[in-house]
């Protein structure tokens, strides 16, 4: 395979930019397979930002404290399904989350039964969660920006048919 999809460092793959041109299959499963490992690292590599510093955060969270900053408050179940895992897999990150003071826990006044989940009330790890977030919106933002509602939305399905896709490969 030849081509001008090699990523070219920092700023990007390499390629054609004009207006109808793309890449081969080949081609761009090559450009995103020495691309992926790069983005997956500096994802890997996001400092939790000083503030939290003394929780125990991991990547892992970053997707649970999404969920309620876009989101807002929810129950556990609700969590739970958005992430993709057990309802006690959610359970014990909230748990663990609202031990440390990043979320906060409530009975739902409609259902006591239920327990609605939120983050904290406390200003300062607010803020430092929503922070911890921008890095990444903003990315994201700026390598959206240019795109059509149509591209953005076929980047999404993709990006989640390669997730899908590798989860049955790796038996998940």
């Amino acid at each position: 395979m030849t081509g001008p999809t090699t990523p070219s460092g920092p700023s990007g793959p390499s390629g054609p930019s004009g207006p109808g041109e793309g890449l081969t299959a080949d081609d761009a499963v090559r450009a995103m397979l020495l691309l992926m490992p790069r983005v997956a690292a500096r994802v890997k590599r996001t400092a939790v930002p000083e503030a939290l510093a003394g929780f125990q955060l991991a990547p892992r969270h970053l997707s649970l404290l999404a969920y309620l900053v876009f989101d807002g408050p929810m129950p556990v179940g609700a969590l739970a399904e958005r992430l993709e895992v057990a309802h006690t897999t959610a359970s014990l990150m909230v748990g663990d989350l609202t031990r440390q003071g990043v979320l906060e826990r409530r009975p739902d006044p409609a259902d006591r039964r239920r327990t609605i989940v939120s983050l904290t009330a406390d200003p300062a790890t607010r803020t430092a969660v929503e922070r911890w977030l921008a890095n990444g919106s903003a990315s994201w933002q700026a390598a959206f920006a240019p795109l059509t509602p149509a591209e953005r939305a076929l980047f999404v399905r993709t990006m989640a048919a390669y997730e899908q896709g590798t989860a049955t490969a790796d038996g998940a």
